[in-house]
């Protein structure tokens, strides 16, 4: 991988959900799902330095934890621990993206300090092995490695990499409210029926660059739960589409939402106009993020 560093930083980009269909309850309690994963170009930036042992982690953002519970703390103790490095490490967070908003902040913070870490130390090991030891620490961390435009399956583990999905101007709304996931799956175990988005389609506008195809086919089926209970989240929705989104969605259970926008003067337009209303408490006007 290279020579170790002293000091070393890197961005952790939030991602949306362009598609997200729930397929079943697996044995082990975990969902099976079929979604299509998109960066989008909000990031949270981790410093890494070199200590003589331990870990620490510092952050800008006073509600997170910063030991054992908080997935970067995590990620870089199995790194720590499977090449058996007897040096510590610490970790500053300077957090932009929303928490507990469905845009996989912590997962992509640890997927984040799977690589930071291995470039500091300069371990031998690279997107396979941080996707195996991603997974133990989450079903979205493998996709975060990752990033950019995606297929995922499984749990979320099983990956495959699209084209970029065709430009857009993105506004995306959290509203001032946290949804917990697993109170969202869990209610739409006892849901009798729900309506499955259209995944194959969505795969399928990517790779023929239709801007269009991928609006038509924008789908979540854990809406179905989390919009009846917390209206807002309808209200965001319907501002956005009055204000020229061409299409919007709730990404993963939520409650952040997009609109995805063709004109930047309509888009910047509505990002003042939501920001107006207090709507959300955090609005963001961005694009989707390449794989880098």
């Amino acid at each position: 991988m290279g020579e170790p560093l002293n000091q070393y930083e890197c961005r952790a980009y939030a991602k949306i959900n362009l598609g997200l269909d729930v397929l079943g309850r697996l044995p082990n309690g975990y969902h099976e799902v079929k979604m299509v994963m998109q960066s989008v170009g909000i990031f949270d930036v981790l410093t890494f330095e070199r200590a003589e042992s331990g870990i620490a982690i510092t952050t800008d953002a006073g509600e997170l934890p910063t030991d054992g519970d908080n997935l970067i703390y995590r990620a870089a103790k199995l790194l720590l621990d499977r090449y058996s490095i007897e040096e510590g490490v610490r970790i500053h967070l300077q957090k932009n993206i929303p928490i507990a908003a469905g845009m996989a902040g912590g997962s992509t913070d640890a997927a984040a300090a799977l690589k930071g870490v291995s470039r500091l130390f300069g371990l031998d090991c690279g997107e396979e092995e941080w996707r195996e030891l991603g997974v133990r620490i989450g079903a979205d961390v493998p996709y975060c490695v990752m990033g950019g435009t995606a297929l995922a399956e499984g749990i979320g583990e099983r990956l495959t990499a699209l084209p970029p999905a065709p430009d857009c101007f993105l506004l995306v709304a959290k509203p001032d409210i946290n949804v917990s996931t697993r109170y969202v799956y869990e209610q739409l175990d006892s849901l009798a029926s729900y309506e499955h988005p259209d995944i194959d389609g969505m795969v399928w506008a990517i790779r023929e660059g239709s801007l269009q195809g991928v609006v038509e086919r924008l789908g979540n089926v854990l809406q179905d739960v989390t919009v009846p209970a917390y209206p807002i989240i309808r209200r965001i929705k319907e501002r956005m589409s009055e204000l020229g989104a061409a299409g919007c969605l709730m990404s993963g259970s939520g409650p952040t939402v997009f609109g995805i926008f063709t004109e930047e003067s309509r888009a910047h337009d509505a990002f003042l106009q939501i920001e107006r209303e207090a709507l959300a408490k955090q609005v963001f006007l961005t694009r989707f993020q390449e794989r880098i």
